[in-house]
């Protein structure tokens, strides 16, 4: 994607930075089109605040009228770009994201009667699939993603009852954490309608703003070992909130 300075300024001078947006969904494979079906942040901008509403589906920025039919038990992709499109420009170092932004990727639900239509304060989110650090392999999230050109894999779980749903997808760096309130958060949400014939009720949810504590664990940290490299230490690392469902 080939970008003029005034569409570069259109986008902020962050632009340039080495962000990512969550800007496709997959279902088994087949692509469902760039921003069908999501609420995408019309910038790259991390969310560093996890009191912000932004926290919940990203910035303001694109919606969509569509809601995507899946069914439980589907293999769902998520394709992250640098910009909205994809690469920048062409051989973009920084797409999908910066190679130094290491860290998790998570995928939540939230219930909605609409996922078109609702608005997305005060809902009820559980997590359904987490990717964090392998201590075996020194491995982050985000390298999966990197390696898979954009693109982070999870099954929607069987037991997950019909209906629509918001699915929220979000992708944490970890390269500036060691900081207070230096975590960047991206994500988008997905609207989805799930078929199928799964029961499974949360006993458990959290809420966004609220899941997270600006200093909690996984979030204000240090993914340093003493040779500087992204190793966490060698130790393994606590994804942030709660833990996926069992079906």
């Amino acid at each position: 994607m080939k970008f003029s300075l005034v569409t570069l300024l259109a986008y902020g001078l962050s632009a340039v930075e080495a962000h990512t947006i969550f800007q496709k969904l997959s279902v088994n494979g087949k692509d469902q089109g760039q921003l069908t079906g999501i609420r995408a942040p019309n910038n790259n901008n991390p969310v560093q605040n996890v009191n912000d509403q932004a926290i919940i589906c990203g910035q303001s920025g694109t919606k969509s009228n569509t809601v995507i039919n899946v069914a439980a038990g589907d293999r769902l992709g998520a394709y992250w770009g640098h910009v909205i499109g994809g690469a920048q420009f062409a051989n973009d170092a920084d797409h999908p994201i910066a190679k130094s932004h290491k860290g998790p990727i998570q995928a939540y639900l939230a219930k909605v009667d609409n996922a078109a239509s609702t608005g997305i304060t005060g809902l009820k989110w559980f997590k359904i699939w987490h990717e964090g650090f392998d201590t075996n392999t020194k491995k982050w999230a985000v390298d999966t993603m990197i390696q898979n050109n954009g693109w982070v894999y999870f099954n929607l779980p069987q037991c997950i009852a019909p209906g629509q749903y918001l699915l929220r997808v979000e992708t944490l760096a970890l390269h500036s954490a060691s900081k207070p309130g230096q975590a960047q958060f991206y994500m988008s949400c997905a609207q989805i309608n799930v078929s199928g014939s799964g029961s499974f009720t949360p006993s458990q949810t959290v809420s966004f703003p609220g899941a997270y504590q600006q200093n909690g664990p996984g979030i204000q940290t240090s993914i340093y070992g003493l040779t500087g490299q992204p190793d966490n230490g060698g130790k393994s690392y606590q994804i942030p909130g709660p833990a996926p469902i069992s079906c």
